[in-house]
C-alpha cells in the first residue's frame, strides 16, 4: 500500500516550507517601515532570525540524507539551503560535520574547542566562515541598498544571518559538548531538559542533543519523538 503523498514526501515539504516562508518574509520586512520604538520590529527580527536557523538546520539534515530519499533531490535541497545561510557552502560543511560525528569533542572534531567560550566561538567562526562569504556577503549588501532602505538590510538580512550563527554555536555546539562528560557518555553530548516548545524555538530541537548524535538518522522535526 502506497503512502499518502505529504507523508512520503514530508522532509522535502517541510524544507520548501523553510526556505518559502525565508524569502516571502525577507522580502516583506526588506519593504517595511522601520519604527524603531515598537517592539514588533525586533520581534521580527527574532522571526528572520529562526527561519534563518531553519535553513542551515535543513542543510544540516541533508548532511544526513534526512531530508529526501532521493539523493540528488537531498543534495540540491542542501546546497540551496546551506547557500542562503550567508553563502555557506555545502560541499565545504559536509565533511566538517560528519568528522564532527565521527570524532566528537576530541582534537579530531572541527566543532570542538578545549578554550573558554569567546576562543571556542572565535574556532567555530573560522570553522564556518570563509573570506569568499564574507566577500558575497559585502557584495550583496551593496547591492541590496540600491532597491532597499539600508536599516532594512541591517535588520532584517544582516542581524538575523549574524544572531543564527551564535544560536547555531550556543545551542547546538557550545552546550551540549562544553566540560567534562560521563565516562558512559558515549556521545560525549548533554541533552536540554525535555519542553518541545522551547527546544523547537530555541534551536529546532537541536538541543536535545545526545539524542541527534545517538540517532542521526531522524530529521529534526521527528527528534522530540526520541526525547526521553
Amino acid at each position: 500500500m502506497q503512502q499518502p503523498f505529504f507523508k512520503k514526501h514530508r522532509g522535502v515539504i517541510i524544507a520548501f516550507l523553510i526556505i518559502l516562508l525565508w524569502f516571502t518574509s525577507l522580502a516583506v520586512l526588506l519593504q517595511l517601515q522601520v519604527n524603531w520604538a515598537s517592539l514588533i520590529t525586533y520581534l521580527f527580527v527574532l522571526l528572520q532570525t529562526h527561519l534563518y536557523t531553519g535553513l542551515f538546520i535543513t542543510a544540516h539534515d541533508a548532511m544526513h540524507g534526512v531530508v529526501s530519499g532521493n539523493k540528488k533531490l537531498n543534495k540540491t535541497i542542501g546546497v540551496i539551503t546551506a547557500g542562503l545561510f550567508a553563502y555557506n557552502s555545502f560541499y565545504r560543511l559536509l565533511p566538517r560535520h560528519h568528522a564532527h560525528h565521527h570524532h566528537v569533542a576530541t582534537d579530531l572534531d572541527p566543532d570542538y574547542h578545549g578554550g573558554n567560550f569567546l576562543a571556542w566561538y572565535y574556532s567555530f567562526l573560522k570553522q564556518y566562515i570563509t573570506w569568499w562569504q564574507i566577500l558575497l556577503m559585502a557584495i550583496t549588501f551593496n547591492v541590496l541598498k540600491f532597491f532597499f532602505p539600508v536599516e532594512n538590510v541591517v535588520l532584517f538580512w544582516m542581524i538575523p544571518a549574524i544572531v543564527a550563527t551564535f544560536q547555531l554555536f550556543y545551542y547546538g555546539t557550545y552546550l551540549p559538548h562544553r566540560g567534562e562528560h560521563e565516562p558512559d557518555n558515549k556521545h560525549k553530548s548533554r541533552t536540554q531538559s525535555k519542553n518541545h516548545l522551547w527546544a523547537f524555538v530555541s534551536c529546532y530541537f537541536f538541543g536535545y542533543h545526545y539524542e541527534h548524535h545517538d540517532k542521526p538518522y531522524v530529521p529534526w522535526w521527528q527528534l522530540y519523538k526520541v526525547k526521553t
